[in-house]
């Protein structure tokens, strides 16, 4: 089992949850409204400072919990929808995960994803 996160430039939210919903098996996934700070701090960077954000970006950030087998297709999708080309476009992350509990059913590893 995988958790995948993904932070990511707003706009191409809706795109890439389109393409998430075509994969098969697709389990679902949470949006987070996020601020953060990258690497593109500096001269050359794309970051506008405005009168209330003087130091973040506005990204969203996307969690999901898949199946070992769906997890690379999942991080493959992501990666080729969100991709723009420019500085920014964002960073998936992958970790394991140990233990999964659907609360209400109480089913629990693959048959609660």
């Amino acid at each position: 089992m995988k958790q995948i996160k993904a932070i990511l430039q707003p706009h191409v939210l809706p795109r890439i949850i389109r393409a998430l919903h075509e994969l098969p098996h697709f389990p679902g996934l949470t949006v987070f409204d996020a601020i953060g700070q990258g690497r593109g701090r500096g001269a050359g960077g794309t970051f506008v400072l405005t009168e209330e954000n003087l130091f973040f970006h506005r990204r969203k950030v996307i969690e999901i919990i898949a199946e070992d087998d769906l997890a690379h297709r999942i991080v493959a999708t992501i990666r080729e929808t969100a991709r723009t080309g420019n500085k920014g476009d964002g960073l998936v992350v992958v970790t394991d995960i140990l233990e999964v509990l659907r609360i209400g059913s109480g089913a629990a590893q693959n048959e609660a994803v």
